[in-house]
């Protein structure tokens, strides 16, 4: 990195949180602006462009890949307090159909993760172990990855214990590659949207939507129009943050209680249960869809929670792109990111030939391959910047779904693999 290399270290120091939160604010803010300016922007969206700043900024050295402020405030505040919020405009009633669809795709594109971990050990074992690496570790990181490729971060830390490879070289080198092609990936979905090819082959109810309701403003970008002024008052923030806090602490009550139920040597049924209710994100998504479908009216006189919850997904996604360090893959193990590639594509074609077979839209198929590779918030982060609001909820609880069945993902294939 170019500043380690001259200084000894980052240019912002990993223990200078004012700096380090300063870099991510001015960030976003510009990642925000440019979205609402300029065309190519909007099309790219701002979320992406965030990353993208992270992504450089990391790589080059001017801030660390690993901080206090990145693992606690955001990871563990701001991204919970941000799914409330966007919940709030998701009501079950009006998603119910296409939600169900979603499901359909995630499911198969589940499936699809796992046939790829096993084309990806079979094709780069002979390689991976004539460069110094073992079978075993290989056999791990398919492991590993399926359980984060269908699940998330706690999957892949889960199945790396497992496996005795958590604090390694190469845990962290998957890690790396892992980040780095999330963040190549989540470009390419979102081209997808606006490809031609795709939008011949898929409906796409949602896009034309957001392009009907931002045409009339031929002047500013599909951002700029769908995000423009709206009335917001000191007492709507202070609602909406309360509200926010609220819902997280209880569903962190909730999950706490659940997960002091399971008895200390569980059996694979109360191994399961356990997981899907100790989940605050379970509960997170419960407690706010019930909001949104049941209490529709006090609901929505929260005036900014859209814009405040999307506000703070942005912020988390500018996170996701910090471990990004390409150096660390390609002087570890380049050959870890070609087994990451090879199962995001497999999972990619699986998700858009189901959809294909099941008739879902194209915005089906870009959320619920993003719920399995990204997880539940990037997939909410995706579908917030491009104005798919009404997916939102859905694409949060198949993510969901997946902590749940991604360990169990992964450890069939650490076992079909002989570990």
């Amino acid at each position: 990195m170019l500043f380690e290399a001259l200084i000894g270290r980052t240019l912002i120091a990993a223990d200078d949180t004012w700096g380090l939160l300063g870099v991510m604010c001015i960030s976003v803010a510009l990642s925000i602006w440019l979205e609402q300016k300029y065309r190519w922007a909007s099309k790219v969206s701002g979320a992406i462009i965030a990353l993208i700043f992270a992504m450089v900024m990391a790589n080059i050295g001017v801030i660390p890949t690993s901080c206090a402020l990145y693992d606690d405030i955001v990871w563990g505040v701001i991204c919970p307090m941000g799914i409330p919020l966007l919940l709030l405009q998701c009501n079950l009633k009006k998603i119910w159909k296409q939600t169900g669809k979603m499901l359909a795709v995630f499911l198969v594109g589940a499936v699809g993760t796992i046939v790829g971990a096993f084309i990806a050990y079979y094709v780069l074992n002979g390689a991976y172990v004539a460069t110094g690496g073992s079978s075993y570790d290989l056999a791990a990181v398919a492991s590993m990855m399926t359980g984060s490729y269908i699940g998330g971060g706690v999957n892949f830390s889960a199945m790396a214990i497992s496996h005795g490879l958590n604090g390694t070289d190469v845990a962290a080198a998957a890690t790396v590659a892992d980040n780095l092609l999330m963040a190549l990936y989540f470009f390419m979905l979102i081209a997808f949207a606006s490809m031609r090819f795709f939008r011949k082959h898929f409906t796409h109810p949602h896009i034309d939507a957001v392009a009907s309701a931002t045409s009339v403003e031929s002047a500013q970008t599909q951002a700029a129009a769908f995000w423009g002024p709206k009335e917001i008052s000191l007492r709507d923030i202070a609602m909406d943050i309360a509200y926010a806090v609220a819902v997280v602490w209880v569903s962190m009550l909730i999950g706490s209680f659940f997960q002091g139920l399971v008895p200390e040597d569980p059996n694979a049924f109360e191994d399961f249960v356990g997981k899907f209710l100790g989940s605050e994100y379970v509960w997170i998504s419960t407690i706010s869809m019930i909001v949104a479908t049941f209490f529709e009216k006090p609901a929505s006189k929260l005036h900014g929670t859209q814009e405040v919850g999307t506000y703070l997904i942005y912020l988390f996604l500018f996170v996701i792109g910090v471990p990004a360090n390409i150096y660390t893959v390609i002087t570890k193990s380049p050959l870890l990111l070609v087994l990451c590639f090879i199962m995001v594509v497999v999972n990619m074609l699986f998700c858009f030939c189901s959809a294909k077979i099941f008739k879902a839209d194209l915005e089906d198929a870009i959320l619920a391959s993003n719920a399995n590779i990204g997880g539940p918030t990037t997939a909410a982060g995706m579908g917030i910047s491009q104005g798919w609001t009404a997916l939102v909820g859905p694409a949060l609880l198949v993510g969901v779904l997946g902590y749940v069945i991604g360990n169990y993902a992964g450890t069939f294939v650490g076992i079909a693999l002989g570990i």
